[in-house]
């Protein structure tokens, strides 16, 4: 995932749904969405954090009420019921992702300037200690299956480190056959990663550290966000040309396809309703549901430009993403607007 957030102007609010199905994504209208979604979902409050730093990818722990927020060269935590920061992890020089192990009373970072990862408390937010990981750690997920840690990448490598996350010991390294993007973990010991390089899900076995299957996305093309729908073994990956393919891991291809907006960089699945999302930096959250078996109906909500990463509530069912204004651009440069960044939360 790329550190650059530049204004991503959408030229106007999408909010026409379709309905996309099978590999050929043959397009159907329906009714508009918007704040008249026919989810019920929309924007219900913007909350200005302002702060240092520009963003990443966002972590909620639901049982503790905590929003993870990496912001270059450190971590913000939101409490998600006062909307207040509740504290601050330093030190985690190009952070762009948090994961999380509750059971273990354990965080973790991934630094991508300093090639590390940094091991934290949940409950106090304290540094425990720091591992060393491949070159230009992007994404960061605990698998609990194996009670492993894993970074994926992306400093040319093209592969992932996994630690044991209790004594924080290096286990192995993944070589992947191209650039990993996003990850996650069926906690059945599988984790699966987009290959934004050869557009493809790859499978690892989380215990033997090997990989296992490799799935091509067509016609996805350059997956970045992923989620997974454990249950029903079906991977979310949205892709830069405006599809979030879905891939059924047992069947081994794609079996369906759903528009998305511009701009993808994260997406999640809400085993709660059935729900799966698209954060899109042109300004728009996609959600989508599966309405028979291999077909989804969607629609776009608008929320703010640059609202390219999210995170999912499981004990509300929101929405949260992270945005900023930012000065009009000069050249290849642009300045965020000091103390302007906010988490967009969309809601019923």
């Amino acid at each position: 995932m790329s550190m650059r957030l530049g204004t991503l102007k959408a030229g106007l609010a999408l909010t026409a749904a379709c309905l996309w199905i099978g590999m050929g994504c043959p397009a159907i209208a329906v009714p508009e969405g918007g704040n008249g979604a026919a989810s019920g979902y929309r924007v219900v409050k913007e909350v200005t954090l302002g702060g240092e730093g520009r963003w990443d990818y966002l972590t909620i722990d639901s049982a503790a009420r905590r929003l993870y927020i990496s912001r270059s060269s450190h971590v913000m935590v939101m409490d998600l019921d006062t909307d207040k920061v509740v504290g601050d992890i330093p030190g985690t020089k190009g952070v762009h992702g948090i994961a999380i192990s509750p059971e273990l009373n354990r965080g973790f970072t991934s630094n991508g300037e300093a090639n590390t990862s940094t091991i934290f408390d949940l409950k106090t937010l304290k540094v425990i200690g720091e591992v060393k990981t491949g070159a230009e750690p992007d994404c960061v997920i605990y698998d609990p299956a194996s009670k492993r840690v894993f970074t994926f990448n992306g400093g040319g490598g093209n592969d992932a480190t996994a630690f044991d996350a209790a004594s924080g010991e290096v286990v192995g390294t993944i070589p992947l056959g191209g650039d990993p993007e996003y990850a996650s973990s069926d906690g059945q010991g599988k984790v699966y990663v987009n290959i934004v390089s050869t557009s493809e899900v790859v499978e690892i076995d989380s215990a033997k550290l090997v990989v296992t299957k490799r799935f091509p996305l067509a016609p996805g093309q350059k997956p970045s966000g992923l989620a997974i729908d454990a249950a029903h073994h079906l991977v979310f990956s949205g892709c830069s040309n405006k599809i979030m393919t879905v891939l059924d891991v047992r069947a081994g291809k794609v079996i369906a396809c759903v528009p998305i907006g511009r701009w993808v960089d994260a997406n999640g699945f809400d085993p709660g309703t059935g729900l799966a999302f698209s954060s899109n930096g042109e300004g728009t959250l996609t959600v989508a549901r599966e309405t028979a078996p291999g077909k989804f109906e969607a629609e776009n909500i608008a929320t703010e430009d640059n609202a390219q990463t999210m995170a999912l509530d499981l004990k509300t069912h929101n929405v949260y993403l992270a945005t900023a204004r930012f000065e009009p651009k000069s050249g290849k440069s642009q300045t965020m607007v000091k103390d302007s960044f906010m988490i967009v939360v969309v809601g019923k």
